[in-house]
């Protein structure tokens, strides 16, 4: 059984703010859970609204909790739009649907954890994601 690792998930929120900014994007909001779906690491920009660690921990809580990502649970909630919403309850509402929301695997493809990023439009939220997976020697997995 593999682990994330504090160091680990703060080099996916370094390599994550350091593609935002290379990439000119707004301010944004990285979270890092593990496996259970418990911070790890967070950072929020200068100019990130505070909201936006919500936004980031509904991406990648929904990833962790339903075992794909939040790409693949936008698709899912367009088709089965009960289902999503059904399962938003359940997780207490802490389920955002829309691209940023990344699966962090191991090696061995077991999930050790989920980054979730807000701040941006989705698509560029979710290559923060992956560019900040790729920084820690992750295997990324949006869904």
């Amino acid at each position: 059984m593999s682990a994330l690792t504090l160091e680990a998930a703060r080099r996916v929120v370094d390599g994550a703010l350091a593609h935002a900014r290379a990439a000119g994007f707004k301010p944004i909001a990285v979270l890092v859970l593990d496996a259970g779906g418990h911070p790890l690491a967070f950072a929020r920009e200068d100019g990130a609204s505070p909201g936006r660690w919500a936004i980031a921990h509904g991406k990648a809580h929904g990833a962790i909790m339903l075992g794909t990502g939040s790409r693949a649970l936008m698709a899912r909630a367009e088709a089965q739009a009960y289902f999503v919403a059904a399962a938003n309850g359940a997780l207490g509402g802490a389920l955002v649907p829309v691209p940023g929301g990344v699966l962090l695997r191991a090696a061995d493809g077991e999930v050790i954890g989920a980054v979730g990023v807000s701040g941006e439009t989705s698509d560029n939220d979710e290559a923060a994601a992956l560019a900040g997976a790729a920084a820690a020697g992750l295997r990324a997995d949006p869904g």
